[in-house]
């Protein structure tokens, strides 16, 4: 597992025993990929309370494909110096119906995607507590829909795949 720095020894409490902690410009070899800590656009706490303290981070994971995991973030200067990218992982929504600073919408997502340019963008972290929240609303359904919607607007280029929780995509050659 590699995590932010600070977060290891929560990541090891739940079990997990190989750990590597990073920080943001650091990056490390895992099997045949790098994986490089980048900038985020978080505050550094995490929920619940007692959780870690740990510098908000995404990763770029380099091997065949480059692929770009955005973690929780909002849109931040440097974002097209990740480029270029096979696939960008962006969250659009969160966990409840409003988002804070440090949070990616549809919208910004969009334009995340656009300053970036990847081959490909997955659009993350909504919904997936659904089954836990019902009534969810609106706000769990409709930012894949919005989000797609800003992209072909925005940049009609770039591939959007949907795929629901726990399921998986094969990149293309």
């Amino acid at each position: 597992m590699v995590a932010p720095r600070g977060a290891g020894a929560w990541v090891r409490r739940a079990g997990l025993r190989r750990v590597e902690e990073l920080a943001q410009g650091e990056a490390t070899e895992v099997g045949d990929a790098r994986v490089a800590a980048v900038p985020a656009l978080h505050d550094p706490r995490r929920r619940p309370v007692g959780g870690p303290r740990a510098d908000p981070l995404g990763f770029v994971v380099t091997a065949e494909r480059r692929v770009y995991f955005a973690g929780d973030t909002d849109l931040f200067d440097g974002m097209a110096q990740l480029a270029p990218l096979d696939l960008a992982l962006l969250p659009i929504a969160g966990w409840g119906p409003k988002l804070g600073p440090g949070h990616l919408d549809p919208e910004r997502a969009a334009r995340a995607a656009a300053i970036m340019r990847p081959r490909t963008v997955v659009p993350i972290h909504w919904g997936t507590l659904s089954p836990l929240l019902r009534p969810a609303g609106r706000w769990f359904s409709d930012p894949p829909t919005t989000f797609a919607a800003r992209m072909a607007e925005l940049a009609p280029d770039v591939e959007v795949r949907q795929i629901a929780p726990g399921d998986s995509l094969e990149l293309p050659a």
